[in-house]
């Protein structure tokens, strides 16, 4: 069973609906610690302010659970503002701290060479070799971004894929457990499938 984070902050029929066409036939949307903490994999989307998913999540008892099926080294993405609450703290809600999984800051994207922000539409990214995520994927896969904001990651060894609007952006990370993606693979067409299959063919079987 893969369990769909329900904080009150995320795009979760879209992402039910990539799921199911890909023939997924076991997801649950919850934010029940007790169904997370039982799922096989985990997916944390979000849509909005990184400030205001955070307030979500603490309020809906979510940030331990959360924090705890990562460590339980279970499958677990996070998608657009799911990849920025691993962090620790974004320039978009100062003083606001995020889950803290990896270090790394959130910072605007700068508003040069008439980039318009947010950035919201297709760009092309730069594949780490060898990444479970983009397994299978022709080279620069274009992708779709609804973003004001981006990662800069400490640890540069997590970062599984770049794009370049404004500035170089650390696109998708991926460490042991954990995948995560700034754009929306929900919303990239069979490129974006694919790597929802990458991610569910991580899953392991139900015991029987």
């Amino acid at each position: 069973m893969i369990a769909l984070i329900d904080y009150g902050a995320g795009n979760l029929h879209s992402v039910v609906n990539a799921l199911a066409f890909i023939g997924c036939p076991d997801i649950t949307i919850t934010g029940d610690p007790d169904i997370l903490a039982s799922a096989g994999a985990a997916i944390l989307p979000g849509v909005g302010s990184f400030g205001h998913a955070m307030d979500c999540l603490n309020q809906s008892g979510l940030v331990q659970p959360v924090k705890d099926f990562i460590a339980s080294g279970k499958p677990f993405l996070g998608i657009c503002l799911g990849l920025q609450m691993l962090f620790e703290k974004s320039e978009e809600s100062p003083g606001v701290p995020g889950l803290g999984i990896f270090e790394g800051e959130i910072c605007r994207i700068p508003d040069e060479f008439d980039c318009k922000i947010p950035h919201m539409g297709w760009n092309s990214l730069s594949v780490k070799p060898d990444t479970a995520l983009f397994d299978g994927l022709e080279a620069d896969p274009y992708v779709y971004f609804v973003h004001s904001y981006y990662l800069k990651a400490k640890d540069r060894s997590i970062v599984s894929a770049q794009t370049f609007y404004s500035v170089q952006i650390d696109a998708a990370i991926e460490s042991k457990n954990v995948f995560a993606a700034q754009f929306h693979p929900e919303k990239s067409g069979d490129i974006g499938l694919q790597m929802l299959r990458n991610f569910v063919a991580r899953v392991p079987a139900p015991a029987v």
